[in-house]
């Protein structure tokens, strides 16, 4: 009796037993190529590379199995059946093929394993078919126990060797998946041998299809060249696989370094790549980072687990850069296939640029840009707070308005920077004055306002207001704005003056208003009765904006004439508003208005074009003179606008008179000057109004370019009846003389103040003698004939 397990040494030819390994081996590795390139296809492709991938593995097992069996030499004859040995070998072919297409149909759990498995099946239908192919002149007994495990050791070996070398790109597993396929291939066959006992027979006689072992070998050889020739060209596929996943890599890896964001390629949550800008942002190299799980850059395991669970959704995060800080970043992920595997590439986008451009955008919501108070959206909401808390526990609130008085003098004088550090300066004083629990913020301009908390009585506010005062005066004693700057305060209390905070800033703004008439650089509480003069004031200011569309703004004319002989010379115009409701509004009320909104400007200039006009009508050529406020000389082009009029309405420019008050030349006097001497050099005169009032100064007769001086009404009519009156006015006659400038008397009404003025020098006057202010065609005649001497009906006209 011979068993093959006890023979398997002494009876096999090792030479040929190491060949069926190694083609075994070859065979294997060629398998795993060629089913990692069959996955890559599709269509026609797929079925031609499938079928290649199973004739060159089943021939590789037909192979190992028949090599092994040539070298087994018993002392017995023997030979092969053909048509069983083909069969075996047909078999090992489609039952390898079939395992192969389970193996790779795609989203089925475990198909790999169940395909390696039937390769294990596979190889024991070859193996037993091609053992049954075997004559000897014996007969054979098998040992069952040994056949089972043979067969699954196959199925078992089959299974994993599929499971490990198909799954993945890396060579290793690709080597490590071929051995334990050819281990599922030899474990399986000698396993096999072993179970075989052979019991010599003589009388046994083989069978006419059996071929010798020599013919067999030739056959062997046959296919085990052509097993080599598709291990080659599973090799070149291979080679050209790892060309092409390089240049992909390459590829995919200039794409990535050329993301602003950056990216994080990972299996599962272990890094496998990074770009150039997550190396940068993160301070890392690639050798530092490859391998390491995403965790110990992202430490929060939250936001992880959101990131990808919800593939896709933007996840706000902190990144731990080498040094240990933390950076805020947006994470956005999304899954890919990277050499054949599902991987995550996650986007790490920087926040900190946009993290303090929000810092800095939530700063100006609330603040002042320039001063870095609170805003006036911040103040509001404070001081609805505060009027709620007040309201509850029934104590007293303050407000202060403040506006700095002649801040504009400062921007014209001195530029706007140095206005812009003013109010920095002054924004930084207040605020050292003021507690912890009271607010100063900018409104706007140079608009201030303070949050007086907790107020006992209003002594408590009047103090806080004085040492605001003394503050701005004590740091502008050494300033470019000494003289030039003072602020007004406006205070109002709550409850006692407003139910809410629309009406205490309204009541505070009056406060203001009044500070400010009453001579600037101070203080004033408000009061009831201020409601009804601010009331009437914004009344008015509202009813002149449409007066002039209206038509309800008209011009009079009163005649100026020489002293001693009472001749009109010219006349001068002036302003009258008839109010469809009011009647006549003086000008002494509406004017001042006018020049605080505004809209003097455009009624100036609508004045100068009328009075220019009607003055370019007249028969002969009388000089006409029109009253400039101090925002009108300030303003810029002021010259160009006169030089278009002038063109305009075709009056000559030495017609023309200007008057205007010395406030308006203490108010910007470089820019007054630069506008008056622009008015000299096209031809038109210049008079000084209501000389002798207000800011008079002698140096300004010799500072700027004026033609002629007039003397206030107030001191003409107390000639008689004030002794200093009469005294100024031969001061100012005496000066006019001296100065070489002709000087003409307002208000004249009564013949004594003309005998006295004609014997004093003086040459021009003007006033009720000579005519009241009327319109133009009332004083055709006038014009046409000049009559000469003052009316008697008005030598005892009343004043106006």
């Amino acid at each position: 009796m011979l068993t093959v397990y006890n023979c398997i040494v002494s009876d096999h030819d090792l030479r040929l037993v190491a060949l069926a390994a190694l083609l075994c081996g070859l065979a294997s590795l060629s398998a795993i190529h060629l089913l990692h390139h069959v996955r890559r296809l599709e269509g026609p492709r797929y079925r031609v590379w499938l079928s290649i991938a199973a004739i060159s593995t089943g021939f590789g097992i037909w192979a190992t199995h028949f090599i092994a069996m040539l070298a087994f030499s018993p002392a017995l004859p023997t030979g092969y059946n053909i048509a069983l040995t083909v069969s075996s070998l047909v078999a090992a072919v489609l039952l390898t093929g079939l395992a192969f297409l389970v193996a790779l149909v795609p989203g089925i759990a475990g198909a790999t394993w169940l395909g390696g498995a039937m390769v294990g099946g596979g190889i024991a239908v070859m193996h037993y078919t091609g053992m049954a192919a075997l004559e000897v002149a014996g007969s054979i007994a098998w040992d069952w126990t040994l056949v089972m495990a043979s067969v699954a050791m196959g199925a078992l070996f089959g299974a994993l060797g599929l499971e490990t070398g198909i799954n993945t790109h890396l060579v290793r597993w690709k080597f490590i998946g071929a051995l334990l396929l050819t281990l599922a291939i030899c474990s399986h066959h000698f396993t096999a041998m072993a179970a075989v006992t052979i019991v010599p027979d003589s009388n046994v006689e083989f069978s006419p299809l059996a071929i010798s072992p020599y013919w067999l070998a030739i056959g062997v050889a046959v296919v085990s060249v052509g097993i080599l020739l598709l291990a080659l060209a599973a090799l070149v596929l291979d080679l050209k696989e790892r060309r092409r996943r390089l240049l992909e890599m390459e590829r995919m890896r200039d794409l990535t370094d050329a993301a602003v964001e950056g990216l994080v390629l990972c299996r599962g949550e272990t890094i496998v790549s990074v770009n150039q800008s997550f190396a940068r942002l993160a301070d890392v190299d690639f050798a530092q980072i490859r391998g390491r799980d995403l965790v110990s850059c992202v430490p929060d395991a939250t936001k992880l687990k959101m990131l990808f669970d919800d593939l896709g959704q933007v996840v706000e995060a902190d990144l731990r850069d080498r040094h240990g800080t933390l950076i805020p970043v947006e994470l956005i992920a999304r899954q890919i296939t990277y050499n054949g595997e599902p991987h995550n590439v996650i986007a790490f986008r920087d926040l900190r640029d946009r993290r303090n451009a929000e810092t800095q955008i939530r700063y100006l919501a609330h603040h002042d840009s320039l001063t870095g108070l609170d805003n006036r959206a911040s103040f509001d909401d404070r001081l609805d707070r505060e009027i709620k808390i007040h309201q509850k526990t029934g104590r007293q609130l303050a407000l202060m308005c403040l506006d700095l008085d002649g801040f504009k003098e400062v921007n014209d004088l001195y530029g706007h920077a140095a206005g812009d550090q003013l109010l920095k300066d002054i924004a930084e004083e207040f605020s050292l004055v003021l507690a912890k629990d009271q607010m100063l913020a900018r409104l706007g301009g140079d608009e201030f306002a303070i949050i007086v908390p907790d107020v006992m009585d209003t002594a408590q506010a009047g103090h806080l207001a004085e040492t605001l005062l003394k503050a701005l005066k004590s740091r502008d004693k050494n300033r470019l704005s000494a003289g030039i700057i003072s602020v007004s305060i406006g205070i109002a209390l709550y409850p006692a003056n407003a139910k809410d905070r629309t009406e205490l800033l309204s009541n505070a703004d009056m406060a203001l208003y009044r500070a400010k008439q009453e001579g600037k650089g101070t203080y004033r509480f408000f009061e009831p009765s201020m409601s009804i003069q601010i009331r009437e004031r914004r009344s008015i200011e509202h009813d002149l904006h449409s007066a002039l569309n209206s038509g309800e703004l008209s011009l009079v004319y009163q005649p100026q004439a020489q002293v001693e002989t009472s001749v009109v010379f010219g006349f001068e115009a002036l302003l009258r508003w008839t109010h469809p409701v009011r009647g006549a509004v003086p000008p002494s009320v509406f004017i001042p208005i006018a020049e605080e909104s505004g809209l003097i400007l455009t009624i100036g200039e609508w004045v100068m074009r009328q009075a220019c006009r009607e003055a370019a009508s007249w028969s002969r050529p009388l000089n006409i003179s029109v009253n400039v406020s101090a925002l009108q000389l300030g303003s810029d082009g002021f010259p160009h606008l006169v030089q278009s009029i002038l063109d305009e309405t075709g009056l000559a420019p030495n017609r023309l008179e200007i008057e205007i008050t010395e406030t308006a030349l203490v108010r910007d006097p470089h820019r007054a000057l630069h506008s008056l001497r622009k008015l000299k050099e096209l031809g038109v005169n210049i008079a000084m109004d209501d000389f002798g009032t207000g800011y008079s100064s002698l140096s300004n007769l010799q500072a700027f370019p004026f033609d002629k001086i007039k003397i206030d009404r107030s001191f003409v009519q107390e000639i008689h009846t004030k002794p200093h009156a009469a005294a100024i006015v031969r001061a100012v006659l005496g000066l006019g003389r001296g100065l070489g400038l002709p000087v003409i008397a307002e208000g004249v009404e009564t013949l004594e103040e003309l005998k006295f003025l004609g014997m004093e020098g003086c040459v021009e006057a003007q006033g009720y003698l000579f005519g009241r202010p009327v319109p133009i065609s009332e004083l055709a005649s006038l014009i046409r004939d000049n009559v000469a001497g003052p009316p008697r009906a008005m030598v005892t006209a009343p004043a106006n």
